[in-house]
């Protein structure tokens, strides 16, 4: 057996200016527990038989300024985990923010998105915008290189940012700037020759103009300088001296560029369109944002509007391909098209209708694509959904229709009787939703059926569900529900199977702090082939769960005016 036992402690955003009007001391809290039980005729193996939780949580607020506290214990973990301690302060005073701790702030896309653990301080004017960080952005990964079950390495990253706006939501300007860099003594030795320490800075801009009513024009671009291991020798250069107070340019070093830009336009007849371009150089990087994909170039077309106030369409099409500077043995382009229509019909009746479609090629790079091998697909997906809702004094109704053709289509003449990778998949789906009113129970009815075909092969499901939910007594703090299902699976000349299984729950309340539930499921799995040539497939799960929670509020400290008002 074993356990897993983690402490937490993080204060949230606290608004200076209202340290007066909070109450000095607020400890509230919950306590509780989760116990599942679980068989399967598989075998032990297969899932764990028992699982036992407890857990509290305490939330001390001392003039509205929230600090959470939590524990928790599991015998189901295979391992341990020390006790871990995450602080967050956020504190407000009119325009200004600060961030204490583990805190994140808005960069651009192409520069930031990590939290940072350190400090930080904002100010947002009606016009004027800016921000600056110092801190963490990843701790150190460093495991004893002797244990064969040791971690990946990672150096300490440190970063410093900084930001500046002007402007309003349909004129700005905003510029960025972030230097980040990992620290070397931060690793053991042993690990230094598998992993190189990397530094980077990087500046951006982003803005949006509206010169009229109906034209917006909005930009996002950056420049990324890196250097992928900080090892290296510096460059000995004028040029490169100009900037050693901020960056250390070295022979491991390089430029990269990313940005995008969109054209929005309010056409006649209420068409809103879009035209947008996106370009992000070969090995661009930011150490301050997680994987970005990177040696592509994008363009793209969108276009809605709305008819009679009832019907809405929208179109997108737009284009995609790598090898930037041609230096891959192929290249590869993506074409990305949808047509989306939904119509309201009366007071009762929608009706959505759309098609998605992609289509891959690939063309010579460095090398000549072979035709018998080049790839080139076409993916379609066709679909329509009609509803239908009425409602009565006694009863409501809903009732739900699906239709779903998708088509993955081998275009190369030269494969496409070779390889037989083509396939089809048709599925239809009904639902029915049905509220009894003088009982106030619901139930549901769903139906789905669907067919994937092949080369030499055919698959065919059929699934069936039913539904019904309730709650009781007179405050309808007593809520049950069960949901049966049935499902049919078969591969043409192969097997047939079929499984039944069944989900039931209650849960009470009782004066709002006492939380009881309980449910339980099972699933039951067989062959149906006449030959039973898949008995391997025959198995029962049952699952049965308890769990109980309790919400209190251990002290409180009110203002002197509350206490009078009451």
């Amino acid at each position: 057996m074993s356990c897993t036992l983690m402490l937490t402690s993080v204060a949230n955003a606290q608004n200076i200016s209202e340290i007066a009007k909070s109450d000095p001391l607020i400890i509230t809290g919950a306590v509780g527990t989760q116990n599942t039980y679980h068989y399967t005729s598989a075998g032990d193996g297969y899932a764990s038989p028992m699982s036992n939780s407890v857990y509290a949580n305490v939330d001390i607020s001392i003039y509205g300024m929230s600090m959470p506290f939590s524990f928790y214990y599991t015998n189901d973990n295979t391992s341990f985990s020390y006790p871990q301690i995450s602080f967050n302060l956020t504190p407000q005073y009119r325009n200004w923010t600060g961030h204490i701790g583990q805190s994140s702030m808005e960069f651009s896309q192409y520069i930031l998105n990590e939290s940072f653990n350190g400090i930080g301080l904002e100010y947002d004017g009606s016009r004027l915008h800016a921000g600056a960080f110092y801190g963490t952005l990843r701790n150190a990964v460093n495991d004893n290189p002797a244990d064969p079950s040791a971690r990946t390495p990672q150096f300490k990253r440190k970063a410093w940012g900084f930001k500046l706006g002007y402007g309003n939501s349909s004129s700005y300007v905003n510029l960025y700037l972030l230097r980040a860099y990992d620290c070397l003594n931060s690793v053991d030795e042993a690990w230094r020759d598998r992993i190189s320490p990397e530094e980077n800075i990087l500046v951006g801009i982003k803005g949006c103009v509206t010169p009229v009513r109906w034209a917006s024009l909005s930009a996002n671009v950056a420049t990324s300088v890196f250097s992928t291991d900080t090892r290296m020798d510096k460059i000995d250069d004028p040029k490169a001296d100009k900037w050693d107070k901020v960056f250390d340019v070295r022979y491991s070093s390089l430029m990269r560029f990313a940005g995008d830009a969109t054209l929005n336009l309010l056409l006649p007849f209420g068409i809103n369109t879009s035209i947008s371009y996106k370009m992000v150089q070969p090995d661009y990087k930011s150490l301050g944002t997680y994987y970005m994909s990177n040696n592509y170039q994008s363009l793209g077309v969108t276009a809605s509007t709305t008819l009679f106030k009832r019907i809405s369409l929208s179109a997108t099409y737009a284009g995609q391909n790598d090898n930037l500077t041609n230096k891959q043995l192929y290249t590869t382009s993506g074409y990305i098209y949808s047509a989306n229509a939904n119509a309201r019909l009366g007071n009762h009746f929608n009706l959505s209708a759309g098609f998605n479609g992609y289509t891959q090629r690939q063309s010579d790079g460095t090398s000549q694509v072979n035709d018998t091998s080049r790839v080139h697909r076409r993916m379609s997906s066709y679909s329509i959904t009609p509803t239908y809702m009425t409602e009565t004094d006694n009863f409501g109704h809903s009732i739900s229709l699906s239709a779903n053709y998708t088509e993955n289509k081998d275009l190369n003449r030269y494969t496409e009787a070779i390889n037989h990778t083509d396939v089809t998949t048709k599925a239809l789906g009904f639902s029915y939703g049905l509220n009894v009113k003088p009982w106030e129970m619901d139930f549901s009815l769903t139906l789905s059926h669907q067919q994937t075909k092949g080369y030499n092969s055919k698959y065919r499901s059929e699934v069936a569900s039913l539904g019904t939910s309730r709650s009781f007594l007179e405050d309808r703090n007593l809520h049950v529900s069960g949901t049966l299902n049935l499902c049919y699976n078969e591969v043409y000349r192969q097997s047939k199977s079929l499984s039944m299984g069944g989900d039931f729950s209650v849960g009470y309340t009782i004066n709002k702090v006492h939380n009881l539930s309980a449910s339980a499921s099972f699933n039951k799995y067989g062959d149906v082939n006449i030959s039973n040539v898949r008995s391997d497939l025959d198995c029962l799960d049952i699952s049965c769960s308890l769990n109980y929670s309790y919400t209190f509020t251990l002290l409180e400290m009110k203002r002197k005016e509350k206490k009078q008002e009451n």
